[in-house]
C-alpha cells in the first residue's frame, strides 16, 4: 500500500505549492495521502528547536486545555479542511486522513513518516533561510534525517 505524507502549513508559499503536489499525487496513485499539520506551540525561536524533548513534553502539558491550545487545534483544522477540500475537488482521491501534531517541526513529520510507514514525504520549500547557522530550514532537516524519500516541492 502507497501512502504519500504531505506537510502543510497554512502560508501562502504552501497553498502555492499544493497544487504541484496534488498533480504529483495523482500522477503517482497512492492509496492513501495524508495531510499533517504540526503546530509550533512556543513559536519560531532558537529555544523551540533546541528545546530538549522534556521541555517540549512539559509545555505541551502545561499548554493542553487552554484557550491557546483550542486557537492552536482551529487554526490547524481549518488549514486541514482548506487542503483536504481541494484534494477531493479534484477526483480521483485516494482515501485522505488528516493529523495534527505539536512540537519541532521537522522531528514530527519525520517521526509521523515513520510511523505511519508512507512511501513519500512531500513537503514545500519557501527558498529562503534567515541563517543557515542559526536556523535550518525544515525542509532541509527533513531531507537529512528522513530514513525515506522526500520530495520538496518549490
Amino acid at each position: 500500500m502507497s501512502k504519500i505524507l504531505i506537510a502543510v502549513d497554512d502560508t501562502v508559499s504552501t497553498r502555492e505549492i499544493f497544487s504541484k503536489a496534488m498533480h504529483l499525487c495523482k500522477c503517482m496513485a497512492p492509496d492513501e495521502i495524508i495531510l499533517l499539520y504540526v503546530e509550533r506551540v512556543s513559536g519560531p525561536s532558537i529555544l523551540s528547536e533546541m528545546g530538549t524533548d522534556a521541555e517540549m513534553a512539559t509545555l505541551k502539558e502545561v499548554l493542553e486545555g487552554t484557550a491557546f491550545k483550542q486557537a492552536l487545534d482551529a487554526k490547524a483544522r481549518k488549514t486541514l479542511d482548506y487542503y483536504r477540500q481541494a484534494l477531493e475537488a479534484s477526483p480521483p482521491v485516494p482515501k485522505v486522513r488528516t493529523m495534527i501534531k505539536a512540537g519541532k517541526v521537522a522531528e514530527q513529520i519525520v517521526d509521523t513518516a515513520k510511523e505511519e510507514d508512507v512511501t513519500l514525504i512531500m513537503i514545500g520549500s519557501k527558498g529562503q533561510r534567515v541563517s543557515s547557522l542559526l536556523m535550518s530550514s525544515v525542509s532541509r532537516e527533513v531531507a537529512n534525517s528522513a530514513d525515506r524519500p522526500v520530495l520538496i516541492v518549490k
